[in-house]
């Protein structure tokens, strides 16, 4: 049982990190991005392309990645997020679903249906271990990907807790129009915290790449996964995400020993359970959810 438990940990690490950049979206700019699983496996079409074309390491590749990923995250809030919210909450939400359908088409037709990896290109990393007392292999990789997302969540904590910019982010998510009256840029502010979400999304789909095999369709599972461990932790919560990832990962890991099919459904059970109480303690339904959550990464 010990195994399990310590891979279900490890494994939420992962999960944490595919869901950070949609709990940072939604804590600091109030939307839920949609295409934010496609825009994981864009980024991972990306790295593959590099290391198959012009063979550069996945993680050299993310050198050039993550800046262009930091790009789009930036055009995608001036020219389409920043718009389409002028129009109410939901069109934000409806803007980037139409955003993952393009983004899963043009994938399909450029790479075909075919299933691609990154594995192949980062050596023995992608099945070494080592072995921890009594007889427990735990993955390199997978040690790797949660160390970086206690790295990365505590990096982003920190940025908004202790920066001027980050502070400037945060007091743009409270009320943009007193956050202008004292000097800040809310435009900027929004963009920058588009572009940071946009690198985090990047980083998570170098290792969906990394421990799997991924298509051009393959986002929509990765953010059923990352939604569903920022709910479990609490919308908008740094800390909560990597919580959420980890029980998302532990009901996961023990529902596969309870029945071939329980990986899966020990999950999506979980998420209910949590998103029922949620629900039934705030006593204002989803809206009031989401009205409930943290304003700013605690």
């Amino acid at each position: 049982m010990s195994n399990q438990i310590i891979q279900g940990v490890l494994l939420g690490g992962y999960y944490a990190l595919i869901a950070c950049g949609l709990s940072f979206m939604f804590s600091v700019m109030r939307i839920i991005n949609l295409a934010h699983g496609s825009l994981a496996v864009f980024a991972a079409f990306a790295l593959w392309l590099l290391a198959s074309r012009f063979h550069i390491s996945p993680f050299l590749g993310l050198l050039i990645v993550l800046p262009l990923m930091a790009a789009i995250g930036w055009a995608l809030q001036r020219f389409l997020l920043e718009r389409s919210a002028r129009g109410g909450a939901l069109l934000p939400i409806l803007t980037t679903f139409g955003l993952a359908i393009v983004i899963d088409n043009l994938l399909f037709q450029q790479f075909g249906a075919n299933t691609r990896s990154l594995a192949p290109f980062i050596g023995s990393l992608s099945y070494d271990s080592w072995e921890w007392p009594g007889s427990i292999y735990v993955g390199k990789l997978a040690v790797i990907m949660f160390a970086t997302a206690v790295i990365l969540l505590g990096g982003l904590q920190l940025f908004l807790t202790r920066t001027q910019l980050g502070r400037s982010i945060r007091a743009t998510s409270e009320d943009p129009d007193t956050a202008g009256l004292v000097g800040v840029d809310a435009r900027r502010a929004n963009a920058i915290a588009a572009a940071i979400a946009m690198v985090t999304v990047g980083i998570a789909g170098a290792f969906l790449g990394m421990r799997a095999t991924f298509d051009p369709y393959a986002g929509a599972p990765q953010l059923l996964f990352a939604f569903e461990a920022a709910v479990i932790g609490g919308a908008g919560s740094l800390w909560g995400t990597l919580l959420g990832g980890i029980v998302l990962a532990l009901a996961q890991t023990l529902g596969a020993q309870v029945h071939p099919q329980g990986f899966l459904i020990g999950g999506h059970v979980v998420f209910l359970l949590v998103l029922f109480v949620r629900l039934s303690t705030s006593g204002l339904g989803l809206r009031g959810l989401l009205r409930l959550a943290p304003r700013s990464a605690p």
